[in-house]
């Protein structure tokens, strides 16, 4: 049983030493905080085994999750590239309404009858 839970332990550690090590390596130079990003690593990986190492990369050598977010996210793509859904774009609306009127023959009123070529 006590080989079970210090197994897990163990593993969970390790888990922990994996994604701290993968997050600093893809953490952009100029983003890492408090150290250069080389002795974090350095750091990540003689100290990796004791969650400390972890909890101190987390805490003071990433980037405020915020700063991630508002880049990731900031003027990209331009406001005049963005996809816009066909529910909410104002150009598509216009369009499926000059069909419409188009194939109601301009008068606005529906007859009913379906059109032209379609059943």
């Amino acid at each position: 049983m006590a080989v079970t839970v210090w197994s897990v332990m163990l593993l969970l550690v390790l888990a922990l030493w994996v994604y701290t090590f993968v997050d600093c390596v893809n953490t952009p130079e100029d983003r890492v905080r408090t150290l250069p990003k080389v002795v974090w690593l350095v750091v990540i990986v003689l100290f990796g085994m004791v969650p400390l190492a972890s909890a101190a990369w987390f805490a003071v050598g990433r980037p405020a999750r915020r700063s991630l977010e508002a880049d990731a996210f900031a003027g990209w793509p331009p406001p005049e590239e963005r996809w816009i859904p066909p529910d909410d774009n104002p150009a598509f609306l216009r369009s499926l309404d000059a069909a419409n009127r188009a194939r109601r023959g301009d008068d606005g009123a529906d007859s009913g009858e379906a059109p032209q070529g379609q059943d």
